[in-house]
Order: C-alpha cells, then sequence, then structure tokens
C-alpha cells in the first residue's frame, strides 16, 4: 500500500507550480493517521537491516553512501523528520549536518566549500537540515547574491550533485511542503507554550512576511534542479504523520533499490570456528 507513496511525492521533471500540490493530503496513502503511524513503526526492523548492511559494505570498501536533503519553511517538520523517521534506524550510521547563515571565513569561500565539508562518508545515511539550497533561495528572496550568481548556482548544484552520484552518493531530496495556514498555527502554538518558547524565534516571522516569495525562489529551484540523478520529492506536510510516513518510505525504498549486500568474509570462517571450539576458557 505504501508502495505508491513514493511515486506520488516524487517532482516531475519540467516547470513546477507549488499551489497545485496539496499540503494537507496523504497522496499514496489512504489509511488513517493510526494506519500511517502503524506503518511507519512497521518499517523499522527492514529500516535498520537495511541500514547496517549499507554501513557493512562500508566497512568492506564500498563507496555507497545515502545524502538526504531536507528543505522547507520554518515549522515544516525538519526536526520531526529527523525523530520520528530517520530516528528508526541506528544514530551511529547517521551524520545530520545543520546548516545555518554562513560565517564571515564561510563567505570568503564558494558557496559550496561548507557543503563539501558536512557531506557524509562511505557506509552513511548524511541528512543536510537545510542545505546548499539555502543559497538560492533565502539569496534570492533576500538579495545576498546577484542575479548572474544565483543563476551560476543551480548549474554549479547539477554539476556538484552529478559529481556525487558518480563516487556513489544516493541522493534523496524532500522539500516539506507546509501551507502558510498551518505554518501560523504552528509558529501560534509555540507562543501559547511558554516549554515551546524556545523554538520561537522571532526572525521566522520575517521570513514570513516574503511567503510568496519563497514560494516562487522554491519552484525555480526545483524545476532548476530537479534531475533523473537527483530528483526531487514534494511532502505534504501539514499532516505530521504523513510527513514522516513518506520520508521513511522513500529511505526504505531508497535502500531496497541499492540491493545491498553482506560482505563476504575475507577469512576462513570453518578455521575460525575451530579455533573458538578449541579455545581454552580465559582463567
Amino acid at each position: 500500500m505504501t508502495h505508491t507513496i513514493v511515486d506520488s511525492v516524487r517532482l516531475p521533471i519540467g516547470p513546477v507550480d507549488l499551489r497545485a500540490i496539496e499540503t494537507d493530503a496523504a497522496p499514496g496513502f489512504d489509511g488513517s493517521k493510526a494506519d500511517g503511524k502503524a506503518a511507519l513503526a512497521d518499517m523499522a526492523s527492514e529500516l535498520a537491516d537495511q541500514q547496517e548492511k549499507l554501513w557493512a559494505e562500508g566497512t568492506a570498501g564500498s563507496r555507497r553512501r545515502i545524502l538526504l536533503v531536507l528543505q522547507g519553511m520554518d515549522t515544516s517538520g525538519k526536526g520531526g523528520v529527523l525523530r520520528h523517521a530517520v530516528g528508526l534506524i541506528d544514530p551511529q550510521g547517521v551524520r545530520i549536518t545543520s546548516f545555518k547563515a554562513p560565517s564571515e571565513a564561510e563567505l570568503t569561500h564558494d558557496f559550496l566549500w561548507r557543503i563539501k565539508k558536512g557531506l557524509p562518508e562511505a557506509g552513511y545515511v548524511g541528512v543536510f537540515d537545510r542545505s546548499h539550497y539555502e543559497d538560492v533561495l533565502i539569496a534570492k528572496v533576500r538579495g545576498l547574491a546577484e542575479p548572474d550568481e544565483i543563476e551560476r548556482r543551480y548549474g554549479a548544484i547539477n554539476v556538484f550533485e552529478a559529481g556525487l552520484a558518480a563516487e556513489g552518493t544516493t541522493i534523496i531530496k524532500c522539500m516539506l511542503h507546509i501551507s502558510p495556514e498551518k505554518q501560523k498555527a504552528r509558529l501560534q502554538a509555540r507562543l501559547d507554550n511558554p516549554q515551546k518558547h524556545y523554538k520561537f524565534n522571532p526572525g521566522d516571522l520575517d521570513e514570513r512576511a516574503h511567503w510568496s516569495k519563497y514560494q516562487a525562489a522554491y519552484e525555480l529551484a526545483l524545476e532548476r534542479t530537479n534531475t533523473d540523478l537527483a530528483r526531487w520529492h514534494v511532502i505534504a506536510s501539514d499532516k505530521k504523520w504523513f510527513r514522516n510516513l513518506a520520508v521513511a518510505q522513500l529511505l526504505l525504498e531508497t535502500l531496497r533499490g541499492m540491493d545491498l549486500q553482506w560482505p563476504v568474509a575475507d577469512f576462513d570462517v570453518e578455521a575460525q570456528k575451530q579455533r573458538m571450539f578449541e579455545e581454552t576458557p580465559p582463567a
């Protein structure tokens, strides 16, 4: 039943109209919220097994790895995805990198310089909580780079991601698609609960004021960087349970598609079994 989620959220190559993509929906899944949560829990065992195979291959010299890119407006649920979807696999095999505003030192380099430093090693599932796409989103909306530079960056991103794919990285790009009404409700909930004040940033309201510009920037970025080697997925995120289910399903289907194998032992297994049998117990 959940296999169709992947097809439903995969963005077709071509022009993008986010207004035509529902935010309060569960495309490809016809169950209830309870069904969705149960389906997510049911993935845990296989996700853990598949991720361990990826890790094991890495210890044997494989270059393969996964990079999950999470982009979305504030409150779209990047943190929730990390807890409820990525959190289903062994944290020892996950590398999470969060990209905030670049430092003065980072600004002296090309925009991809700091991104390259955050890439996962072989055998890992890497997660970018925000990413290099900030440099064609907020930079475009806020005028932090000249139009010609923004245009150059689209091409640079495609070349960069193609290089990653050639080196053994499977890229999963997710835009967490939330409505302005749902964002307002979530921001209000943070203000109403003193225990959530730490999650509220007054700057979020500044960015919210540019909602239309951000949607336009997202549409252009998605269109220009949606390639066969690094496809975008637009995840309806008003329903938290579906958002988490969809990303977990993408991870699981990606791991399945890699046809991961347990490495073959580089030693004589039977000889080692005999040694164990003959070993004198420690004093």
